[in-house]
């Protein structure tokens, strides 16, 4: 499988992850990926020679084999990156039917787009990205409960018993750099547990950014409807209009006397008008 092509693919959604789903990608491409294809298709052989029994039956020691791994740890993981690595192209999908979207949008309307902020998650994307995120994290422990389930725990024992035919009687079998294997098992169990906890916080992440988004609208609908219905009045006249259209400015240093000629002085003028 070329994974440096999925990987290529995957880098396109790190403009629409949060800092949760970049840890996430790095953590599944530079520590499982590299980790498996490095050294665990190493540590487990393709046959039964790192797998020997005390018996020179013929067909003894295959058929322990197969009874004591029933599937292989090497196939598994793969099959695993697989399914947890395709919901990322759901969201790869819905990103290039929105670009495709918003060029034809763009060709019709005289250059406009349609989507203000390209790079945000909103409308139909923001649910695409949040049920990429429940399928990785369903993905992967579902692949945990298949790995505790078929091997009965993650340890890996030194010597198992065996005694299925053709196996003349109960033979002792030996499995090869046991302590080895525990490791890169456990080490593929708490990298999957970790990418677990990060799809967990990314969704409530997103869960808690979209409830404040939608209480911060609803608040400012609401404020601009109480300033709508609750227009402010002028509570009084201003001074201009109960002002008198004959007065007179009054010089505040005249005296009494001449005020009184200045009155006297404009009654005949009034008069005469």
């Amino acid at each position: 499988m070329n994974w440096g092509a999925l990987q290529v693919l995957l880098s396109g959604v790190n403009k629409y992850s949060t800092a949760f789903g970049r840890v996430w990608l790095s953590v599944v491409f530079i520590f499982r990926v590299m980790v498996f294809l490095v050294a665990a298709q190493r540590v487990w052989g393709e046959d039964t020679k790192d797998f020997v029994c005390n018996t020179i039956q013929p067909g003894c020691n295959n058929v322990c084999f197969n009874h004591i791994f029933p599937i292989s740890h090497v196939r598994l993981w793969a099959l695993q990156l697989i399914f947890v690595t395709c919901p990322s192209l759901m969201v790869v999908g819905h990103v290039k039917y929105r670009e495709k979207k918003d060029l034809e949008y763009t060709t019709s309307h005289e250059g406009k787009h349609l989507y203000l902020h390209p790079g945000r998650k909103r409308g139909g994307l923001w649910w695409t990205y949040l049920a990429s995120l429940v399928f990785k994290a369903g993905f992967d422990a579902g692949f945990l409960y298949i790995l505790h389930h078929i091997y009965e725990g993650y340890d890996m024992p030194r010597l198992t018993k065996c005694s299925l035919p053709p196996c003349p009687n109960t033979v002792d079998c030996y499995i090869a750099r046991p302590t080895e294997k525990k490791v890169f098992t456990l080490f593929m169990v708490v990298s999957s547990a970790f990418c677990i906890l990060m799809c967990i916080c990314e969704m409530l992440y997103l869960i808690f950014k979209r409830i404040q988004k939608l209480i911060r609208r609803r608040n400012e609908q609401s404020r601009k409807l109480f300033a709508e219905t609750h227009e402010m009045v002028p509570l009084s006249h201003p001074r201009s209009l109960f002002r008198p259209k004959t007065s007179v400015r009054v010089d505040p240093t005249a005296s009494v006397q001449n005020l009184n000629n200045l009155r006297a002085e404009e009654m005949p003028i009034k008069n005469i008008s």
